[in-house]
């Protein structure tokens, strides 16, 4: 599965990255689709069978499973937004 992982800051979604690029998920950073969200700017594709709790980070956002290019179910909201 692909998911959407949407940040409040730039320097965040480079640390998730990076984390990410540890733990052997496919990464990448890209300008984030405006119906998810205007905050940062930049989001972080990662492709991965499971969303856990490994996954949340303070950093994160919200976390999104791509249903297709224009479609995304939530899967993840960070209750202190």
């Amino acid at each position: 599965m692909i998911y959407t992982v949407v940040f409040y800051t730039h320097s965040g979604a480079i640390k998730y990255s990076k984390k990410m690029e540890r733990m052997n998920i496919p990464c990448t950073l890209q300008p984030v689709p405006r119906k998810l969200s205007s905050s940062c700017g930049i989001c972080a594709k990662i492709t991965c069978n499971n969303i856990n709790e490994e996954f949340y980070d303070s950093e994160v956002e919200s976390i999104y499973k791509n249903i297709s290019k224009t479609q995304f179910k939530l899967v993840y909201i960070d209750k202190n937004a």
